[in-house]
Formats: structure tokens, sequence, C-alpha cells
């Protein structure tokens, strides 16, 4: 969806609400010419950063009785 500045200046807060619905970019132009883009933000995962790799390592061998 592409709309003017000033539309998206008056109609500001709908618009918002319309790109986090529909997950679509809006892009923001003056005179013509795209100087905005709009876009929805992703759902961070609910681990945030501890716990993301959960599951992704391997144990191999023997890890408490290492010999020195």
């Amino acid at each position: 969806m592409q709309v003017n500045a000033a539309e998206f200046k008056a109609n500001c807060l709908k618009m918002l609400d319309e790109v986090a619905a529909t997950c679509e970019p809006l892009v923001i132009t003056k005179r013509g010419k795209p100087v905005a883009r709009v876009v929805p933000i992703e759902e961070e995962d609910a681990h945030g950063l501890f716990g993301y790799m959960k599951g992704t390592g391997k144990i191999v061998g023997d890890i408490i009785n290492v010999p020195h």
C-alpha cells in the first residue's frame, strides 16, 4: 500500500492499526516519491536471548569423567 504524507498524517493511527492487522508494509510518499516505509514488527521469541538455542546441542561422550 502507498499513501502520501498528508494522508498518513491525517490517518496515522488507523493506518498503523491496518499495518499491524494485515502485516503488509505501508510506503509513505512525498511529492510522489517514496520517503519512508512502515513495516509490522515481527513477534519476538518468548525466550528472548536466553534459551533460544535450547535443544540444538548434542553431548558426545562422558562429560563428567574427562581425563586430565
